[in-house]
């Protein structure tokens, strides 16, 4: 029977590598959002000059989106591999971010969160900017959304402050004898 249970476990344990494929498609994604990138800047280039300063500010902050939501997909994809997969062994690169390695699924909760947020006030920003454009109902839409994102995101971090709280609590208990 030991020998079986070990078996399971180790098809449980190496069905992480599983997640690899996923990882791989968001790096592919990365590059996708890349080309899109380059496209979008390259379409505003020619028309910099005619272009009014709404406009020019439009084409910014899609741009500034689209970097926003690929730091999001990179965020994901390093610390997604590293908790769920397997380490990064990047130890010694002087390239390698702080934050590698150190962000738990907590923490990558709160980072996506609060990309997200970010990118629903581009959005919204990018609404205002050209506000002609959208119909009153469209922009409560968007407002709405964007406070119900950022409701979203102070909850999750009052909800991991709470259960931080919870296990340094039972973690300074000491069994009474």
């Amino acid at each position: 029977m030991k020998r079986v249970e070990h078996a399971l476990e180790v098809v449980i344990f190496t069905s992480r590598w599983l997640l690899a494929p996923f990882y791989i498609g968001l790096v592919i994604s990365v590059a996708m959002l890349l080309v899109k990138f380059a496209q979008e800047f390259l379409h505003v280039v020619p028309h910099l000059l005619t272009s009014t300063e709404s406009e020019i500010i439009l084409a910014i902050l899609t741009l500034v989106d689209m970097s926003l939501v690929a730091n999001l997909l990179l965020i994901i994809i390093f610390s997604g591999y590293e908790n769920f997969v397997s380490k990064i062994d990047t130890a010694g690169h002087e390239d390698r971010p702080e934050w590698m390695g150190k962000v738990d699924f907590s923490g990558l909760k709160i980072k996506v969160i609060a990309s997200i947020v970010a990118i629903s006030a581009i959005e919204l920003l990018k609404a205002f900017v050209n506000i002609s454009a959208y119909t009153t109902e469209h922009l409560a839409w968007k407002v709405g959304i964007h406070i119900t994102l950022l409701v979203s995101g102070v909850m999750f971090a009052l909800m991991d402050r709470i259960a931080e709280g919870t296990i340094k609590h039972h973690a300074s208990e000491t069994p009474e004898d």
